[in-house]
This record gives C-alpha cells, sequence and structure tokens, in this order.
C-alpha cells in the first residue's frame, strides 16, 4: 500500500524526490522514484536498518527499489546495502578494493561507533559487492521522464566519493559527506582535503544556485552554504589558489571514529581528525 512521504516519515523535496534522516549518526539516505522502479541513496548501517528503509521506499514509491547508489564507504552509509537484494548497486570507481577486501575494515569501524557487535559482524559478511562503478558521470534513467545523474567528483571526504544530482525545479544534488551541516566536516585516514574543495566546486557546477543540497548528515542546504564550507576547508588545508589559503579555521575535525586501513599518501591523518 502506497503511503505518503510524511506518513512514512521522510522529508520531501519534489513530487519524486525525498530523503530520510536516520537516528545515532544523523546520516541521511535518500530516495528518487520513477515511473518503473526507484533508487536509494545510501543503505543505512545495518542490515535491521536496510531494512526499515526498503520497506518504507517500497511503500513510497508503490514498486521495488531497482537501484542502490552508495556515496562513499563508511559504514553508517552501506552497512545496509545487503538488505536491498536485486537491486543494482552503483558506486564510485575504484573503490572496489574497499568493497571487496574491506570488510574487516568496515566491521571495526562500525564497532568503534557504537554499533553492536553482533549486527556489524552480519553487514560486513553480507556486504554486497557493487554491479557498476562509476567514473566521470552515469545517466541513470527511471522512466517517466525521470532522470538522475551519478557523479565522481573527484576524492575529498574520502578518495572514492559519488555525487547523485537529480534534475529538476529545483535540482537535487545528495551530497554524501562531501558536505555535512550537523556538524564540521570530519577528514580522516581515507580522505584527501587537498582536492576535496575542488569536489565542492564539482558539486556547485552540477547544481548551480538554486539547488538543493543534501548533507550525509544533516538539514538540507543551499548553495551558499556549501561555498562557504569550501571556503572553510580550503582554508584549513591550505589549497593553493584559494582566496582564504593558509588561515587558520580551527574546529574542522571532530573527534568520532576512523577508518583504519585506507590511508592517503601525502598527510599524517593524525591532524585531520577522524571521519564517518
Amino acid at each position: 500500500m502506497k503511503v505518503t512521504w510524511e506518513e512514512a516519515g521522510w522529508e520531501q523535496l519534489t513530487p519524486r524526490v525525498g530523503r530520510r534522516r536516520l537516528p545515532v549518526w544523523d546520516c541521511t539516505v535518500g530516495l528518487v522514484v520513477g515511473e518503473g522502479g526507484a533508487l536509494i541513496v545510501d543503505a543505512g548501517s545495518s542490515l535491521a536498518e536496510g531494512a526499515r528503509l526498503r520497506g518504507e521506499a517500497q511503500a513510497l514509491a508503490g514498486r521495488r527499489v531497482t537501484f542502490l547508489a552508495l556515496t562513499h564507504p563508511h559504514f553508517d552509509h552501506v552497512l545496509g546495502a545487503a538488505a536491498f537484494a536485486g537491486a543494482e548497486v552503483l558506486v564510485a570507481g575504484g573503490s572496489a578494493e574497499v568493497y571487496e577486501h574491506g570488510r574487516e575494515e568496515l566491521y571495526a569501524d562500525a564497532v568503534r561507533g557504537g554499533l553492536d557487535a553482533r549486527a556489524a559482524e552480519d553487514a560486513a559478511d553480507t556486504l554486497v559487492r557493487p554491479r557498476h562503478y562509476v567514473w566521470g558521470t552515469w545517466h541513470l534513467e527511471l522512466t517517466g521522464g525521470v532522470e538522475v545523474l551519478l557523479v565522481r567528483t573527484g576524492e575529498g571526504h574520502t578518495a572514492h566519493d559519488l555525487v547523485v544530482v537529480v534534475p529538476g525545479e529545483p535540482t537535487v544534488v545528495f551530497c554524501g559527506d562531501l558536505v555535512e551541516e550537523s556538524g564540521e566536516p570530519q577528514a580522516g585516514p581515507d580522505a584527501v582535503p587537498s582536492r576535496w574543495p575542488g569536489a565542492l566546486d564539482r558539486l556547485l557546477d552540477l547544481g548551480g544556485e538554486d539547488a538543493l543540497y543534501v548533507p550525509g548528515h544533516g538539514a538540507v542546504v543551499d548553495a551558499g552554504f556549501v561555498r562557504s564550507q569550501r571556503d572553510a576547508l580550503a582554508a584549513r588545508f591550505g589549497v593553493p589558489g584559494s582566496a582564504t589559503a593558509g588561515l587558520a579555521t580551527p574546529g574542522l575535525a571532530t573527534p568520532g571514529f576512523a577508518t583504519p586501513g585506507f590511508a592517503t599518501p601525502g598527510f599524517d591523518a593524525s591532524d585531520f581528525g577522524v571521519s564517518r
């Protein structure tokens, strides 16, 4: 039985697009509804959470979830993926090592972050292997005139960030953790700080000035918020070419939980806090 966005506890952004803020880690999940199928953006932190999301999404869409896009390989965004049986899973190109061989690291990160050890083990053991790795831009047609763009914007919050753009009036951009509103952006061992501001420049080019930008954590924001966060990150990491490069911007590294095992050469992770 089909329900309304409000009845399901989701926030409707456009007639065919909505999002849900999950408890505990305040992770955002998105839903795009087409005539013949639906796309979920991120899967939650456990199999139980993923199953609840699948049920809600199917009730909202009136049809099964056909695609699952994962914005980046952190446990609170991916460990519910196996609950979406039959959905085609799309992730950023270059992340195969994490999804195919990084289960132990995801499990350890989830437990450190507070997820029950048994739930973390079950989810990590059944983590699905993606079907599609997105390099550049992937055009997805959900039928009924619903177009979705999946874009690998370049490294930033992780080395494998994917954003989901739903063109329209307004355009909706699911940013993953490239943008955070409920806390300062977190950069951990798998972040690429020198390229993060550039990824946000690309994100702004994709969405434009009037888009709704959906952070990985927190409330929906506008282009001005994304631009301010871009400038703060450029200042914090001293990115060349930024008008604010070299200025001190304390507080961008917020204590939390780490993701070991995927360190990126060229910086000391201890300088930048930890990541979701």
